[in-house]
């Protein structure tokens, strides 16, 4: 698959700020709600703080200064404490119903080379922070997830509510997944059969990615319609593949050009017709559209028809070529069979 072609495929994106340039600013984000008393860097060597969360229990170290916060923060970026032993989280209240407003994580250390950045940063933020950040510096108004995102909408409108940031504030909305039958759609399922090598990759015909689908020959049209056709709804559903295909289908016809092919051919003399000479015979390219134009097809006195358009015995209301009946050939002539020729076979 090319660069970029999946995007095009579909539509064009927002243009993005790099990922250096999201990971600077996300960083400023949690300097920005330490400097507000609304986060702690807390030690974290154990695992206790993910029991403190859903028992509800404060961390010991919930009530350091900001003065203390912003110099563990500081320390935590320079890289000077190993991984798994500090976290910075928000102090948001530990008694809340909705866990996840339980004093969450929103930067954890980890010295690893990234693929983008390299070894530039050694904290790294939580999924929760930067997904709200992202969209913020992205200019996305609505941002779109799937239902089980719907218990970490308060975190996200709080982030984003307790940094100083211009208004708007993106909003996050939530949906069902779309879960067509006969399908996988899952990438951890899909990354095991590119791994696996049961697929030649991403861009397999066989694939449900973008790239893949392309290479099948679905028009981004058809997928568009097919998103239309089944809209939004909160209800979890599978959704038959025969709606996609459809969709497929309606496109296709519209848009595609016709071409004739004959896969087990049986040769059609016509006697009556001079040797030698060949007839253009106008066919258009497409009935739904006439403005495709149209095409010359060659007729001549040899021509080649499918096997089962002919029966040397034919049943009942069988209306196609046989011993003395008559057809006509599409785009063409009205013809006759007088004989029926054989060869050893």
């Amino acid at each position: 698959a090319r660069e970029g072609g999946d995007q095009g495929a579909v539509g064009e994106l927002t243009g993005r700020d790099g990922v250096g340039t999201a990971f600077d600013r996300e960083a400023e984000g949690g300097g920005e709600a330490r400097d507000d008393e609304a986060a702690s860097a807390l030690a974290l060597g154990d695992g206790a703080s993910r029991d403190e969360g859903q028992e509800g229990k404060e961390s010991p170290f919930r009530t350091r200064s900001v003065e203390e916060n912003l110099d563990l923060f500081t320390r935590m970026r320079a890289g000077e404490f190993p991984d798994g032993t500090r976290t910075l989280r928000a102090k948001i209240d530990m008694q809340a119903p909705n866990v996840w407003l339980r004093d969450p994580v929103l930067y954890r250390i980890r010295h690893a080379e990234h693929h983008h950045t390299g070894n530039k940063w050694c904290i790294y933020p939580m999924y929760d922070f930067a997904h709200c950040l992202s969209d913020y510096i992205e200019g996305i108004t609505h941002s779109i997830c799937t239902l089980e995102f719907e218990v970490h909408r308060p975190l996200y409108d709080w982030i984003l509510e307790n940094l100083n940031l211009p208004r708007p504030l993106p909003r996050q909305y939530e949906f069902a997944k779309l879960i067509p039958s006969y399908m996988i759609v899952s990438k951890r399922k899909l990354i095991q059969l590119v791994n696996d090598k049961v697929v030649t990759g991403w861009d397999d015909p066989r694939m449900p990615s973008i790239s893949g689908m392309r290479r099948r020959g679905i028009t981004a049209n058809a997928l568009r319609t097919f998103a239309y056709n089944i809209g939004v709804t909160k209800y979890n559903s599978v959704t038959e593949i025969a709606v996609l295909e459809h969709a497929i289908r309606e496109d296709l016809n519209r848009v595609a050009l016709r071409r004739l092919a004959v896969l087990r051919p049986v040769k059609v003399v016509i006697t009556n017709y001079p040797e030698g000479q060949v007839e253009d015979c106008t066919a258009g390219n497409s009935p739904e559209n006439p403005e495709a134009g149209t095409r010359a097809i060659p007729f001549s006195r040899e021509i080649y028809i499918e096997q089962e358009d002919f029966m040397e015995v034919p049943p009942p209301k069988y209306f196609r070529l046989r011993p003395g009946g008559e057809v006509r050939l599409k785009y063409a002539y009205i013809i006759k069979c007088e004989e029926v020729v054989k060869d050893d076979a």
